[in-house]
């Protein structure tokens, strides 16, 4: 009985870590529906952290390439002073490069919901 208590209390406790975590992330970055992301594309910081070869397949227009494994590296070349637009293939990129932007002072800092596996907008690439 006393096992079965103890494992139950420490899968409460891993939930709530977990929920916790996700909450966190979550306050970080803004996620939008296609529809909000689509309206400020001109006005805003586009990013695109997938890696070169699927951006140069297709990408959303007026996008800029920064791979998230240069992320840390390359994001202080975005303005604080603008909002910042994330997305990548699903949305999980995303979230962790929202992190990151939000603990070096960064503010205004969204994300495509779903990333760009959802999108019906506009694409550019290389091949067309």
């Amino acid at each position: 009985m006393d096992t079965w208590l103890i494992i139950l209390l420490a899968a409460v406790v891993v939930m709530l870590i977990l929920v916790l975590n996700g909450y966190r992330n979550m306050k970080s970055v803004k996620a939008l529906p296609q529809e909000e992301f689509k309206k400020d594309l001109r006005r805003v910081q586009l990013i695109d952290l997938r890696e070169k070869e699927k951006y140069e397949y297709g990408h959303i227009m007026g996008a800029r390439n920064i791979p998230m494994m240069n992320f840390s590296m390359k994001m202080n070349s975005l303005r604080k002073d603008k909002p910042i637009y994330l997305y990548d293939q699903n949305g999980r990129l995303s979230i962790r490069a929202g992190r990151m932007l939000k603990k070096a002072g960064y503010t205004e800092i969204y994300m495509l919901k779903n990333g760009i596996s959802k999108w019906t907008g506009k694409i550019k690439s290389k091949n067309r």
